[in-house]
């Protein structure tokens, strides 16, 4: 039995010897050193120790599955492919004789003839792959460090403009204070000659009223006065139909008297001070030329009670300019005055209130010396408020994160885009990812600049864009824009692999960190 075993495994071991290391089917040469053709075979955990014709005869001893190396008896071993002129590779044990060529120079199919040994092709397409890749990166790497030139120009120029900013900043701080104190103690005299000068355009418009109030209530007098006895008598107030309280065409004692205060007459003061109140906003003046039933009888009374009073103050509306010129006129310079809204008013278009006389000229002179004192204030605060925002700009730029060397700077504020068969996506770096149906509609938000989010020691090799539009009864949209080395900036795919969260592959220069290694291409035999 020994013998039978001894010469099974020399068969195993002795026809696949292609170097001067003998070593059984399927171990590598790094392990060839525990595979010592002796008396007896250590299993590789150290777990037991069994004849070494057990080694490859097709029946499982160590646990490790370690003296099975070149057959498929042990369900958890592992088969090693030499691939000699191609890249070695390891396989399942349970793919070693299963009518599957895995190893290129078929060496796992030994019990068969059908794999033929294309190890040499197959190396010579890696091979040009491999060359074809080194010169990428390469070029790439060309062009990553000029990004990093441009990278740390860019902040080096910044940090030196911030140093200028933040001193004139200084500077223009102390001069806007002083130009704040200038304008507050000019805009003080202005402020209070304004105040004056509407406090008594106030009382003068109160002054106004109470005598066109006045002036209302004798015209009103003097007209319910037909005998001119200077009392207003039941029988006069009957000749007013607008007394008519219940409408019935005519107005009663009872009536007329509710106006009077139940008195039978009343003189001009008690008219004044009780009865005028009472009857102001329905009286109807019956002077000539007017009637109740005229549709230019204005809804005021006031009004109607001074259209004819005085001649004097009478005009047509085809003499309003020229009574405007006359009753508005402060001299030769009227027509300078008028284009300053503060200096100067007039009648307003409608005749029925009119606006503020202007200022005198000490409150002029007060209103210019305020105005340049806010311009100049304005102009410096906007400077400063320029300064400040572009200090807070570099602030932010030079906290963003463009990579260790600054190599990622030349993305920021690019944005590329891949269309698939129904999306076009597009990722604005350091901004936001979107897509938009190739059919139109609404652009979705598929997340906004968040964070590096590559693995530890990549850190730099995948972007996370989070916090996009929420999907309905889902997550908000996020996406992972995973980097690779590339000639050119371009995004060359988009998918979503679970749902509402987006994965974009990105090919950038930035990318080609690497320094291109010499090729060391070489055979295991």
């Amino acid at each position: 039995m020994y013998t039978i075993r001894m010469f099974i495994s020399l068969l195993v071991i002795i026809p696949l010897v292609t170097t001067e290391v003998p070593r059984p089917r399927g171990v590598s040469i790094t392990k060839a050193s525990y595979y010592v053709l002796s008396g007896e075979f250590t299993c590789l955990d150290g777990s037991q120790t069994i004849p070494f014709e057990h080694v490859n005869d097709d029946y499982c001893d160590c646990k490790d599955s370690s003296d099975e190396p070149g057959t498929a008896a042990c369900p958890n071993g592992s088969f090693h492919c030499t691939n000699a002129g191609h890249k070695p590779l390891y396989i399942p044990s349970s793919h070693v004789n299963d009518g599957i060529c895995d190893c290129c120079d078929g060496a796992d199919e030994y019990g068969h003839s059908q794999c033929s040994n294309v190890c040499k092709q197959l190396g010579q397409v890696a091979h040009e792959e491999n060359e074809r890749q080194k010169l990428l990166q390469q070029e790439g790497h060309t062009i990553y460090q000029e990004y990093i030139k441009q990278g740390q120009q860019a902040t080096t120029e910044r940090k030196g403009r911030l140093e200028q900013l933040e001193k004139s900043k200084n500077d223009m701080q102390l001069h806007l204070d002083e130009l704040e104190i200038i304008k507050n103690d000019a805009e003080r005299p202005e402020k209070e000659s304004k105040e004056k000068h509407q406090k008594e355009w106030e009382d003068e418009k109160k002054m106004q009223e109470v005598g066109e109030n006045m002036a209302n209530v004798i015209n009103a007098f003097t007209d319910l006065d037909t005998n001119m006895d200077s009392r207003i008598s039941v029988d006069e107030m009957q000749q007013h139909l607008e007394f008519d309280i219940d409408s019935s065409g005519d107005v009663s004692v009872e009536e007329a008297k509710e106006y009077l205060e139940d008195y039978e007459s009343v003189d001009l003061e008690f008219f004044k001070s009780d009865i005028w109140p009472n009857i102001e906003s329905i009286y109807m003046t019956s002077s000539p030329g007017l009637s109740t039933d005229d549709e230019s009888v204005s809804d005021d009374p006031t009004k109607m009670d001074n259209t004819h009073e005085d001649d004097e103050h009478y005009y047509d509306e085809d003499e309003e300019d020229e009574y405007d010129d006359d009753h508005h006129s402060h001299g030769d310079d009227m027509d300078a005055e008028d284009e300053d809204d503060d200096n100067s008013t007039v009648e307003s278009s409608s005749g029925d209130e009119p606006e503020m006389p202007e200022y005198d000229q000490e409150t002029k002179d007060l209103i210019e010396a305020a105005g340049k004192a806010r311009n100049e204030f304005n102009e410096a605060d906007k400077k400063f408020k320029d300064v400040d925002k572009e200090i807070n700009d570099i602030n932010k730029f030079l906290n963003m994160d463009f990579g260790e060397n600054k190599q990622f700077f030349t993305l920021k504020d690019q944005c590329y885009e891949f269309t698939d068969l129904q999306y076009t996506y597009k990722m604005c770096a350091f901004d936001k990812t979107t897509q938009r149906s190739k059919s139109g509609g609404a652009e979705h938000n598929l997340g906004k600049w968040g964070h590096w989010d590559g693995p530890e020691g990549s850190k730099y090799s995948a972007m996370l864009y989070e916090k996009g539009q929420n999907c309905w009864n889902g997550p908000d949209r996020s996406t992972k824009v995973i980097l690779s080395c590339g000639l050119n900036n371009e995004l060359v795919s988009a998918s979503e692999p679970n749902r509402c969260e987006y994965q974009f592959e990105f090919l950038t220069p930035a990318a080609c960190s690497q320094q291109p290694q010499p090729s060391a291409d070489h055979d295991e035999l």
